[in-house]
């Protein structure tokens, strides 16, 4: 289902409306010469384009009337919010989190954030299942089962999640994978001297295979 506003309703900020917010300071955003933070007591701080802040008459000090504050959220976050989100899905396919973190480093508040991720999961340009599904394909043939775990929870996706794909999708028999590996490096166990043995270990180790079996397979 398509969600057109916020929060699944344009009212998110209607209790706000009521209110009023005091600019505590309006500072630039670090590296940016164009865009600075407006900095609140008692809410969300925004991040604009420092002709916006001019043309909204923005000062610190300033009380914010909650009108104009929830006029800023919907009218200008949200719309620029959900466009950034479907760029940055149309260079790469992405987690929930992974996302949500662009977004909020792109200074955009979290419910804000939030929003625009709802708006990408309404037309299934975010699925953390198709994600993970796709990443043990295109390297179960490279990576054990528990290095996948691991990448896939820095990526954001659940552990159970994670679990449940690749038992149904990781069918790779871990030492004939070993042995592969140990192929395609040209690595030859009864040539090999110690630095080449210590080198092949450390590669193998750092894709999560166990220690025990990469021992047994170096020495041939």
């Amino acid at each position: 289902m398509r969600r057109d506003g916020l929060n699944g309703e344009n009212g998110i900020f209607r209790n706000a409306d009521e209110k009023s917010f005091r600019i505590d300071r309006i500072e630039p955003v670090r590296g940016k010469t164009k865009r600075s933070w407006v900095r609140f007591d008692g809410a969300e701080d925004i991040c604009l384009y420092n002709k916006e802040i001019r043309r909204l008459g923005l000062e610190d000090g300033q009380e914010m009337p909650g009108t104009l504050y929830g006029q800023v959220i919907r009218e200008i976050l949200v719309p620029r919010a959900r466009k950034r989100a479907l760029h940055l899905l149309e260079k790469q396919d992405r987690t929930r989190a992974n996302l949500r973190d662009k977004l909020l480093e792109g200074g955009y508040p979290a419910s804000v954030a939030d929003d625009a991720i709802a708006y990408a999961e309404s037309y299934h340009y975010i699925d953390d299942e198709r994600y993970a599904r796709n990443y043990v394909y295109f390297h179960k043939s490279s990576k054990s089962r528990r290095r996948m775990v691991m990448d896939l929870q820095r990526r954001g996706i659940d552990r159970g999640l994670a679990d449940r794909v690749l038992a149904e999708d990781y069918d790779t028999d871990e030492d004939s994978l070993i042995h592969s590996l140990m192929e395609k490096r040209h690595y030859d166990p009864e040539n090999a001297d110690q630095k080449e043995r210590s080198k092949m270990y450390r590669y193998l180790v750092s894709r999560g295979f166990d220690s025990n079996a990469v021992c047994e397979a170096l020495r041939g």
